[in-house]
């Protein structure tokens, strides 16, 4: 009798697919929800926080001078990248500019601000480039934090 009783709550406690005691309404059970709860919650704004720093814009903005040149680069991500020239004056009275390269990447699917700083490259034009500028440069979009949205021809 007491070896049948044995093996009655055996059954009780063990299912057949699992090797552990299952209690129901245990302690156990309610630490596992909540642990996956915490995790969804830390994997939400995980993903939250990824997003906002991947479309946020820290500064926007326009820069005045000419476009040196425009060119894709990358090995595994090819991006577009370019090169403006900022004519910097020195403290001094009567000293030559001084020549700052300030530098920007350009999105692929801007096709059309693409082909307009080309042109803006060859003429040689005096441009304000309007930009904004990311919290973090992710390697497919480009080097810089920095993305030129507009261009706008000044003249020689």
């Amino acid at each position: 009798m007491r070896i049948a009783n044995w093996k009655f709550k055996f059954l009780v406690i063990f299912r057949k697919d699992q090797t552990q005691p299952v209690m129901e309404g245990s302690v156990g059970g309610k630490i596992k929800r909540i642990i996956k709860r915490i995790v969804l919650i830390v994997i939400l704004l995980g993903v939250g926080v990824l997003a906002y720093l991947y479309w946020g814009k820290f500064e926007s903005g326009y820069k005045s001078g000419k476009i040196l040149g425009v060119s894709e680069k990358g090995i595994l991500f090819k991006t577009y990248e370019g090169k403006l020239n900022v004519d910097a004056f020195g403290t001094l009275k009567g000293v030559s500019p001084i020549a700052e390269v300030y530098d920007f990447s350009v999105e692929k699917s801007d096709t059309e601000l693409l082909k307009e700083l080309e042109e803006v490259a060859l003429s040689g034009e005096h441009v304000n480039l309007h930009f904004i500028k990311r919290y973090i440069a992710f390697p497919w979009r480009g080097d810089t934090k920095v993305f030129a949205t507009k261009v706008e021809r000044l003249g020689k």
